[in-house]
């Protein structure tokens, strides 16, 4: 992804000398490309490359709440 965007964005400058709208279209796609590794560092609540994020807490209430409605369901089964 990283090597496609990068060629992306020399075919675009290099059509500039060409028209300068190619420019502005190279720009635009430097700032999604740079937009796109903030938001994978993790900064702002995006997720991690190790797979770690901000939304841990929420899975894990998650999980809680998963195994809390099992208990509850086994508890109120009736007895065999």
């Amino acid at each position: 992804m990283f090597v496609l965007l990068l060629v992306l964005i020399v075919v675009l400058f290099g059509f500039g000398f060409l028209n300068p709208i190619w420019w502005v279209a190279a720009a635009s796609a430097v700032l999604v490309f740079g937009a796109a590794q903030y938001g994978r560092r993790g900064e702002g609540g995006g997720w991690d490359r190790d797979g770690s994020s901000d939304r841990g807490e929420y899975r894990d209430r998650r999980r809680h709440w998963a195994r809390r409605r099992r208990e509850v369901r086994r508890d109120s089964e009736p007895r065999r």
